[in-house]
């Protein structure tokens, strides 16, 4: 995933920041929030979703749902670092892949079931052939999590 080169306007913005609020904020009371028409603001978030600058999804805590481990997976990997990063992406359970600097080569995190489920992930990441190490750091707890990093 490669930063996108265009640029957000002011609008944009706006638009982004009020749907992080609100992700199910009716465009009739978008568009006159960031002075623009019904009509206009759809276009702008229909095209923002479009290009890749936003997504509107339904977050869950996880734990509320049946996943009671979450797992942060530090991978040392041989060879091509994409084709590993792709080969971890393909799994259902890793919800997040990064190729990363420091002592691993990238990194993931993980939601299960359980450490039953865990254990099964783990020997299914370690069967990948360019896999030579991991590290499991597993959420005690989660303080904080949030995504209204807004646009800056």
């Amino acid at each position: 995933m490669t930063a996108n080169p265009l640029r957000l306007d002011e609008t944009d913005k706006a638009v982004i920041a009020h749907l992080q609020d609100d992700g199910r904020m009716p465009f009739s009371t978008l568009g006159p929030a960031v002075g623009l028409s019904p009509a206009a603001v759809r276009h702008r978030v229909l095209h923002l979703i479009s290009e890749g600058f936003m997504q509107i999804v339904a977050v869950t805590d996880p734990t509320t749902v049946g996943f009671t481990v979450q797992a942060l997976v530090g991978i040392k990997v041989k060879g091509d670092l994409d084709v590993a990063a792709r080969d971890l992406a393909k799994i259902s359970e890793v919800d997040y892949v990064v190729i990363v600097t420091g002592r691993f080569d990238i990194m993931i995190e993980v939601v299960v079931e359980d450490t039953d489920r865990l254990l099964e992930l783990m020997n299914e990441i370690r069967r990948i052939d360019s896999i030579v190490a991991t590290e499991v750091f597993n959420f005690l707890r989660l303080e904080k999590q949030t995504y209204n990093w807004g646009t800056r």
